[in-house]
């Protein structure tokens, strides 16, 4: 994929990461939706002009050049019938979540004390739903970006992403690694939207880091949960004041 294509996908994804439209990006630089879209896909972006998408963006253009180089010609989604597949099967998933952070067949079938012929019909049935390409001497490559994203309401997060929550949460939250945090606070619409998308922001940070840390050897890596939610939301507590109020007689 040619560098203008790469710069101009990763300037389409962190818009859409930030809920904006190339008219609010046009709009923003004092040029016509047209010109924008003209622009990005024809190349010769001056520094100036990055520099001022960067500004809108919230973003820096060594993020932005970063963000380009994971720009591959794969999908980002995986099909329903694959998420059903996977969904229907822990192991199938859970060997697929794990070829996706970067383990070799070795170090799985290692790991979990698999046989060669159990891990070699679990890859066949990956490449058979074309999430993998299955190659000699159980080599693997996959067909689908490794940083893609389930369907929120899709078979997958149906199915396992309660029980997930449940096992995150009932855990410790101690010692230097840890950090749990429950704030509620009253913020406006502008407030609101500006922290949603920092909040995206450390998401996409956290699957940079992730990125970078492949190299490293299985043994150097650990797994690590990352949970961010944010919704309107007015703790039941408060309920109890509206009913002890309802309660008093009048004066």
């Amino acid at each position: 994929m040619p560098e203008a294509q790469r710069l101009h996908e990763a300037i389409k994804r962190q818009l859409k990461a930030r809920g904006l439209r190339y008219l609010d990006l046009a709009q923003a630089l004092g040029l016509s939706e047209p010109s924008i879209k003209r622009l990005l896909s024809r190349g010769g972006i001056t520094l100036e002009r990055l520099e001022q998408i960067c500004t809108v963006l919230e973003t820096d253009f060594f993020e932005l050049a970063r963000a380009g180089r994971r720009v591959v010609e794969q999908p980002n989604m995986l099909s329903l019938a694959q998420e059903e597949a996977l969904a229907a099967d822990p192991r199938l998933l859970t060997l697929f979540h794990l070829l996706c952070n970067d383990w070799s067949v070795a170090d799985v079938r290692r790991e979990f004390g698999l046989t060669d012929p159990s891990v070699v019909r679990l890859l066949a049935r990956l490449d058979r739903l074309k999430l993998l390409e299955l190659q000699p001497e159980n080599r693997v490559r996959l067909k689908v970006a490794r940083d893609f994203e389930w369907r929120p309401q899709g078979p997958v997060m149906q199915r396992w992403s309660r029980s997930a929550l449940v096992e995150f949460f009932r855990g410790e939250f101690e010692g230097s690694d840890a950090l749990l945090r429950l704030e509620v606070k009253e913020l406006g619409s502008a407030s609101l939207a500006l922290l949603r998308r920092r909040l995206e922001k450390v998401v996409q940070e956290f699957s940079e880091l992730a990125s970078v840390d492949a190299s490293l050897p299985g043994s150097k890596r650990r797994g690590v949960g990352l949970v961010i939610g944010l919704r309107p939301f007015a703790f039941s507590l408060l309920e109890s004041l509206r009913e002890e109020v309802a309660k008093r007689p009048r004066a």
